[in-house]
């Protein structure tokens, strides 16, 4: 088992990186060449910044035993459909039961968006966020959920 992260925005990096320490579970990193990244632990994996390059990278090494964390949506059902597991920033596992209502939700802010129609971006990231995720991410690993 290994630990993929969709790193371009992942606000998290630091509490994946301390949990899988703790477990001594390693951790790939995937960034585009606009980012730069070193944590002293991580495998970091960049490529050109192409329309879902980190995505395709991803799929191209994950395996069913790996976890991922990801907030894009179609990357994570993708990686369900594969066998793997995959969590958000926020601590929601994407599951067979949840994907299919989050992709159409999805869908309906880009028809939104493209009708020049605006949609609600994410709120502000708290304390709370990130203790839901360490929760979560760590019963993740532990093979709790």
């Amino acid at each position: 088992m290994q630990i993929l992260v969709d790193a371009d925005a992942c606000p998290v990096k630091q509490i994946i990186v301390r949990l899988a320490k703790q477990r001594k579970i390693p951790v790939t990193m995937l960034i585009d060449t606009s980012h730069e990244l070193n944590d002293g632990y991580s495998t970091i994996i960049t490529v050109d910044k192409q329309a879902d390059s980190v995505d395709f990278a991803l799929m191209g090494i994950l395996t069913r035993e790996d976890i991922v964390v990801t907030q894009d949506f179609g990357l994570a059902a993708m990686v369900i459909g594969k066998g793997a597991r995959a969590i958000d920033q926020n601590g929601l596992i994407f599951t067979n039961d949840n994907m299919d209502k989050l992709l159409m939700e999805r869908h309906i802010g880009q028809q939104i968006r493209r009708g020049g129609g605006r949609t609600k971006g994410p709120s502000k990231r708290t304390r709370e966020d990130n203790a839901r995720f360490e929760a979560m991410f760590g019963k993740l690993l532990n093979g709790e959920v």
